[in-house]
């Protein structure tokens, strides 16, 4: 199934781009998803595996099941006052 991802702030910048797209087998979890793009984006593997993720612009559990279609966004920690 098709999965488009979003990239946010310093994962974006980590990277080298806001946006991405790849496929999964039917059945995957959001947890197979960020393994999948630790694993092959450039510099992925310092994408947080625990990182915070909105499907569809609702925040997601890890154990989350993906559906085709799905946008992911990746959201990086906040910091300020």
């Amino acid at each position: 199934m098709k999965i488009t991802c979003l990239i946010f702030g310093k994962y974006a910048e980590v990277v080298g781009t806001d946006k991405t797209e790849f496929e999964l087998p039917e059945g995957a979890s959001l947890v197979d998803a960020i393994q999948e793009l630790r694993d092959t984006l450039p510099n992925g593997s310092r994408i947080p595996a625990s990182t915070m993720v909105a499907i569809n612009q609702v925040h997601a559990l890890p154990t989350r099941i993906l559906e085709e279609g799905d946008e992911l966004a990746l959201l990086p920690p906040l910091a300020g006052g």
